[in-house]
């Protein structure tokens, strides 16, 4: 696929989604590499439009660019902020209790503490971004140490074999201890991002690092 129809396929995508405007959201495209520029209302939007460009077929990697102008920036003060941002945790029966802590400095929130899974990591994160005001968010939150799994290498193979949707075959897995490296290459965006979500549901692993390309 050549860049001018992989831009033309990410803007398609981008106007067909829903939950976004993408009317000010620039596309450009050069050997598989997508940039998005341009501006959103908010990080939800951000991260919502770098999630559909890396759902099209033959995006192989993404230049982030695109700036928040919230239309209620001026209104909600930092404090505010990490207020509502505490009471969405809060409200998140996965989240545990008065386990994670939120700054806020000119809209930016960083979340720090430490979490039992990555799904909860994941949780918050995501439970943060929706709210006005918010311009980017830091995940700082760590994964609580396990103590080592018998055979994790081996229970990892087996949980990528049964998920029909991540082809497994090719891809390298190296554990040591509790981190999880992975090598290989994978057809799609969402299939890498599978991969790694079902990496760090096993039991016992702390840290992933993803080396897996697109092609």
């Amino acid at each position: 696929m050549d860049d001018k129809q992989l831009r033309q396929d990410v803007i398609d995508e981008l106007e067909w989604e829903p939950s976004i405007d993408a009317a000010d959201i620039g596309v450009a495209a050069e050997k598989g590499v997508v940039t998005l520029s341009g501006h959103v209302r908010s990080y939800a939007e951000k991260a919502t439009a770098e999630r559909v460009a890396k759902r099209v077929r033959g995006v192989r990697g993404i230049a982030q660019e695109i700036e928040v102008r919230s239309p209620y920036a001026k209104t909600n003060a930092d404090d505010e902020i990490a207020k509502r941002a505490l009471e969405m945790i809060g409200w998140d029966t996965l989240l545990p209790k008065n386990a994670i802590m939120v700054k806020v400095e000119g809209g930016w929130l960083t979340l720090s503490g430490t979490v039992e899974w990555q799904y909860q990591r994941t949780a918050a994160e995501e439970n943060v971004r929706k709210l006005s005001g918010v311009v980017g968010v830091t995940n700082l939150i760590a994964i609580k140490p396990r103590p080592q799994v018998p055979d994790l290498k081996k229970r990892i193979e087996d949980a990528l074999k049964r998920n029909a949707e991540i082809e497994a075959h090719g891809i390298k897995i190296d554990v040591n201890g509790d981190k999880v490296t992975l090598e290989g290459k994978v057809r799609a965006w969402h299939e890498r991002d599978m991969l790694e979500t079902a990496v760090w549901a096993a039991p016992g692993v702390n840290q992933v690092i993803d080396r897996v390309t697109i092609g």
